[in-house]
């Protein structure tokens, strides 16, 4: 009896460190920060926001602002998913033989941008896309880099992405562009998210413009980027004034990233001033940021 007791309270000794240790990780578990990550299939997005925007498909019949999309997408995403950092976003796309264009190279450039390329068939049909989407999302729960995910895409295909996360714990948030007629994103992939919503016309109308020539015919050339930053500074200046301290208390905890109606009305004035676009130009588009915040945060 008196060995049967000693291997009762050993047993119960046993137990208690297994839940001390148990509320040890859960303790640390819930100070983990969550992180998100936004994946982009950028074929869905140029056909279904043309479409939309456009009336069209065809990218050589549009201009899209893939930085200020980014940047919208990422404020978006700050918004749903207030408490949770972003980890990156993840663009993929198409290119023959998988080589960069140049568009897709800018792309590549922006910070917090991860550009993932597959390959580009003769009828300009992407490959293997679906694929490298599936590898970045399984890996990434996996590893538990990624709490939540937002894919931005409608392919039947993804629908093993989704399950391949969800099978490790992430949470798969399905995002969509409005279809003037039906529905642009398979059901069977509506099924499987944890969530979906939709972006509408206005959300894309700022990123998206038919190619009727250039907006501005620059009288002297590309501006320096210190030129571009001091137009940050100024348009800065004016932003302040007329919204006060109190707004830019508002905004300074998104820094580096701008709300995506400030960044449009941003990049809609610089051009004005300096009568250049900026559209597709992502190193002066940074120097124009870099010189808003930096007046911003002097007066702070």
């Amino acid at each position: 009896m008196e060995a049967m007791n000693d291997d009762l309270a050993d047993l119960n000794s046993r137990i208690d460190r297994t839940n001390e240790l148990l509320q040890r990780m859960l303790a640390e578990v819930a100070k983990t920060p969550s992180t998100h990550a936004i994946f982009v299939d950028a074929g869905y997005l140029y056909a279904a926001a043309g479409r939309l925007v456009a009336g069209t498909e065809d990218r050589r019949a549009f201009d899209l602002d893939a930085e200020g999309l980014i940047d919208a997408l990422i404020d978006r995403a700050r918004t749903i998913f207030a408490d949770s950092r972003l980890l990156r976003v993840y663009w993929y796309d198409g290119a023959r033989r998988r080589i960069h264009t140049a568009e897709q190279q800018t792309i590549a450039e922006l910070p917090d941008v991860k550009v993932r390329l597959g390959n580009l068939n003769a009828n300009n049909q992407q490959k293997g896309v679906d694929s490298l989407i599936r590898s970045d999302l399984e890996s990434l729960a996996r590893h538990r880099a990624i709490s939540d995910a937002a894919l931005l895409g409608g392919d039947e295909d993804l629908v093993s992405a989704v399950e391949a996360a969800q099978g490790y714990g992430a949470r798969v948030h399905l995002w969509g562009i409005e279809a003037p007629e039906g529905r642009n994103q398979a059901e069977p992939l509506l099924w499987e998210v944890d969530s979906q919503r939709t972006f509408d016309l206005d959300f894309f109308k700022p990123y998206v413009s038919r190619r009727t020539g250039p907006t501005y015919e620059p009288a002297t050339g590309r501006p320096a980027r210190e030129d571009v930053r001091f137009v940050g500074a100024q348009i800065a200046a004016k932003w302040l004034s007329e919204r006060g301290r109190d707004s830019l208390v508002e905004l300074l905890p998104g820094h580096p990233y701008l709300p995506g109606s400030v960044d449009q009305d941003l990049l809609v004035e610089a051009e004005g001033l300096l009568q250049y676009s900026l559209r597709g130009q992502a190193d002066l588009r940074r120097a124009l940021r870099d010189g808003f915040w930096a007046h911003l945060q002097g007066h702070y």
